[in-house]
């Protein structure tokens, strides 16, 4: 008998219990989408990486230049000819891959080095939020199916952002 009271206390003052947790959800992406530092680390990162970018285009227009001399010019050259064409080609081709692959492994770097402090920013915006309103959790917003407009909270995130 005993049991079976504590078992309906305990039925009943479950939804009471959960009742009682504030939750809240942000959408990361949107959040990071909506940035508007996120404008400012993109110039950020072109102007660091401009000179670098520019020059491996150079070097594709060079490349490409070579190619179409080689389409167009090959019946008319020698065998020396073609070979030192050839050898150049491979070697500014090599170099290409080279500094495309150093220059794509650097900026993906970079780019998380920046997203990461924005993250943090985005952190401290959640946790002041989270605080001022008494929100006992808050989640991602993919890892719940369902959740009340109400409850998401990634626009005052963003106006957080946008203000300081």
């Amino acid at each position: 008998m005993f049991n079976r009271a504590m078992m309906v206390l305990v039925l009943l003052a479950a939804p009471i219990a959960a009742q009682a947790e504030k939750i809240a959800v942000v959408d990361m992406q949107a959040v990071f989408e909506q940035l508007p530092q996120r404008e400012a680390v993109s110039k950020t990162l072109k102007t660091e990486f401009g000179d670098r970018v520019a020059s491996v285009q150079k070097m594709q227009e060079e490349l490409r230049g070579m190619l179409e001399k080689q389409q167009r010019d090959g019946a008319l050259m020698s065998e020396s000819q073609k070979t030192d064409m050839a050898r150049k080609m491979e070697s500014m081709k090599s170099e290409l891959q080279l500094k495309g692959k150093a220059l794509d492994e650097d900026m993906r770097r970079r780019q998380g080095e920046e997203q990461n402090k924005l993250l943090v920013k985005v952190q401290q915006a959640i946790n002041k939020i989270a605080e001022a309103e008494s929100y006992d959790m808050v989640l991602q917003r993919g890892a719940v199916i369902y959740v009340k407009p109400t409850a998401d909270i990634s626009s005052k995130v963003v106006d957080a952002l946008s203000k300081g």
